[in-house]
């Protein structure tokens, strides 16, 4: 691998106090003119204050032939002292002793080895053994963690050092010759020019790598972040093929309210573990900066129920916010997290300690993608790896391969971003884009609004890709003026990205990179659509949804069937609602619900869905009672402008009133269908119907009794809702009667696209944005009003059904235990192909015949106070009871839906918590045999939790959805893959065999695993083929595949 070194007409800097000036087209230093090094060096320094010299008096090292260097053993990532290697010039490091303070922190140890790998099995344990070794191992205390660790300085050391000698700081980076600043007049602030690095090679990154090479640059600390690491992105175009392996530390954190709380738990609960063995609490605390957005599923009506139910978890996150730094806590009822950050908290580029940097982020829902429409890139990551990064460590991921989408021509008028985003989607699961980032380019992407790349760029999980990146434009410039950001930031915004080569211009092809594979999609082809029954990416076109819903009626079971006998096809129910007679049949919508991230944040398809609201009731036409519509804006702009352009009321009208800002409907928080509907259904045995305008539509997620979900645009929704049922012609059949009994059909109330533009131009304004968020931290008076504690330690409440101090910190010690063989294990479940993390542990309504009802109830609870799985995140007592709790769960056990399954010594049914737990008293072990893209779906780390609890030790499949891999790797749970093209089946595995793994002490990558099932001699091997630890050839990822032995390579291979 060659050396890094600037274009050769930049000579490398005389010293680590150097910067090239573009301008002077020469080395200014900002070393102190009384600097041994300059004489030494022989070379004219620039000028710096007299405190900066007094703090900066360093000596020189005579080893390092004057070069100035850190303090004495500094790894240079905040974690204490270790020495590191230098290129050219030596790092800083302060003579021997300099200071007191500095000889104290000297004596700081480097933090253990184990610490260091993240995203390793059982990484939330190993992060507080190597907390709480640190603190034992010294006589003082040791470096705390600060904001500015990401830059590697602790606490102690930051505070020496004055703010004006940050940039020498820095100088310990082998890349700090790349700083420079931004602008003359303002040497203050400096950014790091990757066009000097090597252009001929960074001009032809895709932008997204290139978000991925200044992250490493800048945080390049040559131990987590090496040099390799930045030649391997560096040189993209040939270690993508390569599986090669790269750190990200990326510039924040968000997390969503059911996926966040148990990260504040388990931060809490690891800061009773670091005091337990001995180590300072406050040592547990977020580095970067953290958002979490706590969302309300009501409006103010139904907000003192809201309070009611979740007082203790409210209570708890504000303790968070006070207990922990750099976490921010957004109050209830201000908006989706996605639509928030999209608004509001999306930087584009930091200002920070000096320096600008794009803007990067991970967050615990897999949605978090829709922050790349705006040109920031992001991606969601299960709750334990955030922790990781949370206290420090970077992610460790495979350098992805880049597939470039084309976008063309222009669409048609009556097709909207959801018809744009399905389609997408649909073509991106033929192409496999799954661990793939997907950039869009070409002159057809200019047409797309910033909400319409956002709409793409949130369904990124439906499609499999890691990251879908718009890079920053000149429309995005116009985004971000419209939503009131300052517009001198903006200005520096653009500065920087042009500086830096990340500023766009779709229309210009010399600026396209270079791709993996490009594909692409002209606009005009596009044509409105909808996706399901059952799955995101099986789109049906408007015109083809009658014949296709009855053809899936008559289907085999599975995600396009129903399995309804033909003589079936018409049954009808006839039921009494509100003293009126109603019929339902196959295909009649009862749920209508325009919500999720994914199409609320876009003025376009609101503003429509308002406009077609509006021309429907001047029709005369409504929505049957019994349809449950609700509607669920994004954020509260969105209510703002569809009260401000008048279309409100019009929804009002047809039963769309907003019922609060949330996810609620998309992921199964509607509520109860009125009773006479649900027992309608149940004994006419029919295929109800839910609609909406959401990003998911797995079975069982949206409803229990609306076994066909579609996914649609804001206007489909309330057309659908309109028609009352799925099977409907809508170019041959009209919605209904005008009051002159003459036909509307859906042409004749649809918007035009001129008609949305002109709205949207009047009342989508910037003032309106700087209204609502200028006091969205402030204006919600319940949370306000809200008590919370604020000592370091939370005081846990035994009673308390809400929060819970986890079990995954008890009996930690500070030796790693090694890892154990798996003997005897029984198969759990035996399941099939795409099981969800929601049927893993599901985040609607507690059933009231479920084991968690049961402990729900022995407390003294009612099932009105059962609240929901996703509300109770924070108690690991129902979260394990709710596992594989999902009423749509197939057990091939039993061969039924069920949240079942057999106790194999016993012959028994059960539920799955119980029969894990008479497992679990038997002491016998268990895995789960599955299919193909097990744990797709949302982030939900309670799905890998959750089994751990239940005594899971594996899990054999075809294939899984990478953030659930990683959560199961992250607790311990190994994560085993079968050969490409073998499966249970045809390996002859009926799961009721006991499966031996032999698990050797010195697991090392690709080492081969034997597996023995059933009593004979028969065994299988398996070899480890993804790793998910930094550290790759110390800590192996679990996850392996399942060969017959005669296709087993030798152990050397």
């Amino acid at each position: 691998m060659g050396k890094l070194s600037p274009d050769s007409a930049i000579p490398m800097p005389t010293c680590a106090f150097c910067y090239w000036e573009l301008s002077k087209g020469s080395y200014t230093c900002t070393g102190p003119p009384d600097n041994e090094a300059s004489a030494v060096n022989g070379h004219t320094v620039g000028s710096l204050s007299s405190a900066t010299r007094a703090t900066m008096a360093l000596a020189v090292d005579p080893e390092d032939g004057g070069a100035p260097a850190l303090p004495a053993g500094s790894t240079g990532d905040g974690r204490g002292m270790g020495g590191a290697e230098a290129v050219r010039p030596r790092p800083l490091r302060p003579p021997r002793p300099l200071v007191p303070a500095l000889a104290a922190l000297s004596r700081c140890p480097p933090r253990p080895r184990s610490a260091r790998r993240p995203a390793a099995p059982g990484q939330l344990r190993r992060s507080v053994e190597a907390v709480a070794g640190t603190a034992q191992h010294t006589g003082t205390r040791p470096a705390a963690w600060s904001a500015r660790a990401s830059r590697g300085i602790p606490t102690e050391l930051s505070a020496f050092f004055s703010r004006d000698t940050w940039p020498s700081v820095i100088m310990s980076n082998p890349f700090a010759y790349l700083a420079e600043p931004l602008d003359p007049a303002q040497p203050g602030k400096k950014f790091f020019n990757l066009n000097k690095l090597d252009y001929s090679r960074y001009g032809r990154l895709p932008f997204s790598i290139r978000v991925l090479l200044e992250a490493a640059v800048r945080n390049c600390d040559k131990f987590l972040v090496k040099k390799e690491d930045i030649e391997n992105i560096l040189n993209w175009n040939v270690t993508q093929h390569m599986n090669i392996e790269v750190p990200f530390k990326p510039a924040r954190v968000i997390l969503q309210d059911f996926t966040g709380v148990p990260s504040v738990v388990d931060f809490a609960a690891m800061r009773d573990a670091v005091e337990k063995l001995g180590g300072d609490p406050e040592k547990i605390n977020p580095i970067c900066p953290v958002d979490f957005n706590r969302r309300a599923d009501s409006l103010q009506k139904n907000q003192d129920l809201e309070f009611e139910r979740n007082r203790e978890r409210f209570e708890f996150l504000k303790w968070g916010s006070k207990a922990f730094r750099n976490m921010r806590i957004i109050p209830p009822g201000s908006g989706i997290i996605h639509q928030v950050n999209l608004e509001y908290l999306a930087r584009v580029v930091f200002d920070q300690d000096g320096y600008y940097y794009p803007d990067s982020l991970v967050g615990t829902d897999s949605h978090t993608t829709m922050i790349d429409g705006l040109g920031v890139l992001g991606w969601g990551v299960g709750g334990i790896e955030a922790e990781a990064v949370m206290l420090g460590q970077p992610i460790s991921m495979v350098l992805p391969q880049v597939i470039g989408y084309r976008l063309m021509g222009k669409p048609h008028p009556l097709v909207t971003s959801t018809d744009i985003v399905l389609t997408i989607t649909k073509h991106l699961r033929q192409v496999g884009v799954v661990g793939k980032f997907v950039e869009f380019f070409g002159p057809g992407v200019a047409q797309l609004s910033i909400a319409d790349r956002a709409t793409i760029a949130n369904m990124c999980p439906e499609y499999g890709a890691t990251a879908t990146f718009f890079p920053v434009d000149e429309v995005s410039i116009k985004y971000l003026v419209q939503t009131g950001r300052d517009e001198s930031k903006v200005k520096q915004i653009r500065k920087y990205l042009q500086a830096v080569g990340m500023f766009r211009d779709y229309s210009d092809p010399s600026q396209d990179p270079d791709f993996t594979q490009v594909v692409e999609l002209d606009l005009k082809t596009v044509v409105p659509c909808c996706s399901g029954p059952k799955r995101p990416q099986d789109k049906v076109a408007v015109s083809d949804m009658k014949k296709d819903f009855e053809s899936c009626l008559g289907a085999k079971q599975g995600f396009k069937g129903f399995q309804v006998a033909p003589d079936h096809h018409n049954d009808h129910k006839t039921f009494i609602y509100n003293d009126s007679e109603f019929t339902l049949s196959h295909g009649s919508v009862v749920i209508a619900a325009i919500t999720s991230c994914t199409n609320t944040s876009n003025p376009s398809v609101m503003l429509g869905a308002g406009l077609l609201a509006k021309k429907a009731v001047d029709a005369g036409l409504n929505v049957k009672p019994y349809v449950k519509t609700s509607l669920s804006p994004g954020s509260g702009v969105v209510t703002y402008y569809l009260r401000e352009s008048g279309v409100m009321p019009y929804l009002s009208q047809l039963g769309f009133d907003v019922v609060g800002y949330g996810c609620m409907t998309c992921i199964g928080n509607s509520g109860p269908l009125p009773e006479p509907v649900v027992e309608a259904i149940t004994q006419g045995d029919l295929v109800a119907v839910g609609v909406l305008s959401g990003n998911r539509n797995f079975e069982g997620r949206v409803h229990p009794n609306t076994r066909a979900n579609y996914l649609a645009s804001p206007p489909l929704v309330i057309a659908y809702a309109i028609a009352g049922t799925i099977r409907i012609d809508f170019e041959k059949e009209p919605l209904g009667t005008n009051a002159k009994g003459q036909p509307v059909f859906l042409r004749d109330i649809w918007p035009t696209r001129e008609e949305i533009q002109a709205v949207e131009r009047q009342y989508v304004i910037p003032g309106m944005f700087t209204e609502v968020y200028q006091k969205i931290e402030t204006v919600n008076a319940s949370w306000n009003a809200l008590a919370a504690p604020s000592d370091k330690l939370y005081l846990w409440n035994p009673k308390s059904t809400y929060i819970k101090s986890p079990p995954f910190f008890e009996n930690l010690t500070l030796d790693l235990q090694p890892p154990k063989s798996i003997v005897d294990a029984y198969v759990l479940l035996n399941l099939g192909d795409s099981v969800t993390t929601d049927h893993i542990s599901p985040a609607g309504n507690i059933a009231r015949n479920s084991p968690a009802a049961r402990y729900l109830t022995n407390r003294g609870l009612t099932p009105r106070e059962f609240n929901s799985y996703g509300s109770r995140r924070g108690n690991d007592a129902i979260m394990a009871r709710g596992t594989f709790a999902n009423i749509r769960l197939l057990n091939r056990f039993l061969n039924k839906q069920a949240p079942q399954t057999i106790h194999l010594p016993s012959g028994e049914t059960l539920d799955v918590f119980d029969a894990a737990e008479r497992y679990q008293q038997e002491g016998h072990p268990l895995i789960v045999l599955a299919g193909k893209e097990y744990g797709s779906g949302s982030s939900r780390d309670w799905a890998a939790k959750g089994p751990f609890l239940l005594g899971i030790k594996a899990v054999l499949a075809e294939s899984y959805e990478r953030i659930h891999r990683s959560n199961l790797v992250g607790m311990g749970v190994i994560p085993l893959e079968y050969l490409p093209g073998e499966n249970a089946d045809s390996l002859g595995l009926t799961g009721r065999e006991r499966y031996t793994i032999i698990i050797p002490e010195n697991l090392t990558p690709r080492m081969h695993v034997q597996v023995k099932p059933g009593e004979d001699d028969t065994c299988y091997y398996l070899f480890i083929v993804m790793v998910s630890s930094l550290l790759a050839s110390q800590y192996p990822s679990a996850c392996c595949l399942l060969v017959p032995p005669s296709l087993t390579p030798s152990p050397k291979e």
